[in-house]
């Protein structure tokens, strides 16, 4: 039979190897944004240093929280949610782009005096759905009809938040085209999908090109002057030189925790741009661990999908494991200049407010469906162990009843 786990443990359920990448995280994070943020602080809150770090602590405890009441909850209840939330999850980004196209607000809304990202609750909202609609048709999974329930969602929440926020909708598109992958959706399919999006993205970036970057609408001109950025070796954006210079400075083992000269540089070095801030300070050996970690939990996930007895939960962790993973990496590609900016935060080391929660969100998933697997698999111990004993039971009776008769 397993251990069911000692001191602190005896209370957090699930995979320990991601409970213990989250509690690393989540200190790094706490020195990173004090680190970055002091001096903002100190300009803007009266000399209170650590006003933004203990702001941001108090967020990290309410992920906390969300995490340790969600990895509680039984996995196959979010099925249920997510086929109610996907519906309500579409009018929020419709509503979003409403806002927009009347104050500029074009990621964030306010419901009852709580603002956030609609974006980040459409990233797990669907990646849950259609873990929920692979389980659902996998008997039929070739068939084109059913490729066209699986892949309405995806299609529709992608092109919402595509407008507004294009590396999103980038990452989570192909979130849902490799959990399509491996639940078993016709290659054909997905190849004409793919495809169809390539060529659409190339015109798109072909007339952001073209046509000067005054005459482009919304966020065209943006990607118009990251493109050219990002390809330019001669005219670099700002921040990407700053963040050059960060990483040029911390060499292997950096300047130190609190040294950085360049988080009064860095344009967002809390949150965009605070995995140079870390290489800064505590030098490239060290982002090569937090990189690791990033690592360590995707193979954690991919642990836990493989030993899950169901299709839901295998799917589920899949994609959001999947989904975060990706998001950590083209964060990192940023900072060291191999992407061009995106404006994604680091998943539970960035300064955030709601985005942190549905990270928090997420990995409570993962830790529901972990939780689940272990408790299944200690069943299966315990039915093992009982065998065994029976068998060696029945053995001694037959040897002492055979000694009887002799």
């Amino acid at each position: 039979m397993q251990n069911q786990g000692t001191g602190i443990f005896k209370y957090l359920r699930g995979d320990k190897g991601i409970w213990c990448i989250m509690m690393i995280l989540s200190f790094l994070s706490i020195l990173a944004v004090y680190s970055a943020t002091g001096r903002m602080a100190y300009r803007y809150q009266d000399g209170h240093t650590a006003y933004y770090m203990l702001k941001h602590a108090g967020i990290l405890a309410a992920a906390w929280i969300t995490m340790f009441i969600v990895h509680r909850i039984k996995y196959t209840h979010f099925a249920k949610l997510s086929k109610l939330m996907i519906g309500p999850v579409i009018l929020l980004l419709l509503y979003t782009l409403t806002v927009a196209a009347v104050n500029d607000a074009s990621r964030w809304i306010s419901i009852f005096g709580v603002t956030f990202q609609t974006s980040e609750l459409a990233k797990v909202v669907l990646v849950v759905y259609l873990a929920r609609v692979l389980t659902k048709y996998q008997p039929e999974i070739k068939d084109i009809h059913s490729f066209w329930k699986i892949v309405w969602a995806p299609l529709v929440v992608c092109g919402l938040i595509f407008s507004e926020n294009f590396s999103t909708a980038a990452l989570l598109m192909l979130t849902c085209v490799v959990l399509m992958m491996v639940g078993g959706v016709s290659g054909r399919y997905l190849g004409g999908l793919v495809g169809t999006g390539v060529l659409a993205m190339g015109l798109v970036f072909a007339v952001c090109l073209a046509v000067p970057e005054e005459s482009l609408p919304g966020r065209l001109a943006t990607w118009k002057s990251r493109i050219e950025g990002f390809a330019s070796d001669s005219e670099e954006a700002y921040q990407v030189t700053q963040a050059k210079i960060a990483v040029a400075g911390g060499k292997i083992i950096g300047k130190g925790p609190g040294n950085s000269t360049q988080r009064n540089f860095l344009p967002h070095p809390y949150s965009d741009y605070i995995y140079a801030l870390i290489i800064e300070e505590y030098g490239m050996a060290f982002a090569v661990v937090v990189l690791l970690l990033y690592l360590w939990f995707l193979r954690r996930g991919i642990s836990i999908a493989r030993r899950c007895q169901g299709s839901f939960g295998s799917y589920m962790v899949l994609g959001l494991t999947f989904m975060l993973t990706l998001q950590a990496l083209v964060n990192m590609g940023v900072a060291v200049d191999l992407l061009p900016v995106t404006g994604q935060p680091l998943p539970f080391l960035s300064m955030g407010g709601t985005s942190l929660l549905f990270t928090a969100l997420s990995v409570g998933i993962i830790l529901s469906v972990s939780a689940s697997v272990q408790a299944q698999e200690r069943q299966a111990d315990a039915a093992v162990a009982t065998a065994s004993l029976r068998r060696a039971s029945l053995g001694q009776e037959v040897g002492a009843g055979g000694g009887l008769k002799d």
